[in-house]
């Protein structure tokens, strides 16, 4: 099998490369993409700041690529996996079902439902898979401008002994899921024939709070709490926990 993974130097796209050592690595401005002998691509690439204010380019980037590379894929009848995001569902949710109502908070996120819209409209003949990642942390994430508090705390604790942590964060909670476990389901998923958009979580929610005084009971660090930012108390996600009864069952079956 024959497969090409978008962003492969990304956190995930290295994770993913690690696993198919095989694969053709595509980064944006590596010009045309070829897809003669590939079986199936992942698309992983795309501007993942959740802060990015200019549309124009998230919509080239994120959208408008995505678009074309999938229907390059429809064309050739290869197996397509998309990398959304849990985002789409928005601030306030408390209920993550695939068929739920969505609420992109920010552009990012309005990309990312872009695509899935995209995917939605149409009927492939080939299987065409969207996964809204929760919050992925692990191996090569250190150089991310927003990593994940695990990988954040742990960097604190080893820089300077002390972690900052906002103020009731005992009271946010997300999803956190392992990169090999990303990975796994993607591995998996390529055997499935089944379409649509599935959730990639641990099915758990666990505070930012337990995550630092774990991270702090290992190093011995210090934990310091400081006040939110005020521009970001209206779009940060206080709890997320992915409902994992649909990709459960797709990886259960027998296809």
């Amino acid at each position: 099998m024959a497969i090409l993974i978008t962003g492969h130097k990304g956190f995930i796209g290295q994770n993913m490369m690690a696993a198919f050592p095989d694969a053709i690595g595509y980064e944006w401005g590596d010009g045309d993409i070829c897809l003669d002998g590939v079986t199936a691509v992942i698309h992983l690439g795309a501007i993942s700041s959740t802060t990015c204010n200019d549309w124009s380019l998230l919509k080239r980037q994120n959208v408008d690529f995505s678009k074309q590379l999938l229907d390059a894929c429809a064309e050739r009848k290869i197996h397509f996996q998309f990398a959304s995001s849990a985002s789409v569902y928005g601030v306030d949710a408390q209920s993550f079902c695939e068929d739920d109502t969505v609420r992109p908070a920010n552009l990012y996120a309005k990309s990312k439902r872009a695509v899935e819209e995209y995917i939605l409209g149409k009927d492939w003949l080939m299987p065409v898979q969207a996964f809204r990642y929760f919050n992925v942390h692990g191996k090569y994430e250190d150089h991310k401008d927003q990593p994940s508090p695990h990988s954040l705390f742990a960097r604190q604790a080893k820089q300077s002994g002390v972690i900052t942590l906002f103020e009731k964060s005992q009271e946010y909670k997300r999803d956190f899921i392992p990169v090999d476990n990303v990975v796994n389901i993607h591995k998996k998923f390529l055997q499935k024939s089944e379409s649509g958009i599935f959730n990639v979580g641990s099915g758990k929610a666990t505070s930012f709070h337990d995550v630092a005084h774990s991270i702090a009971s290992s190093t011995g660090a210090m934990v310091k709490e400081v006040p939110m930012p005020n521009n970001m108390t209206k779009t940060y996600q206080k709890f997320t926990k992915a409902d994992m009864v649909k990709t459960n069952s797709i990886l259960a079956s027998g296809d």
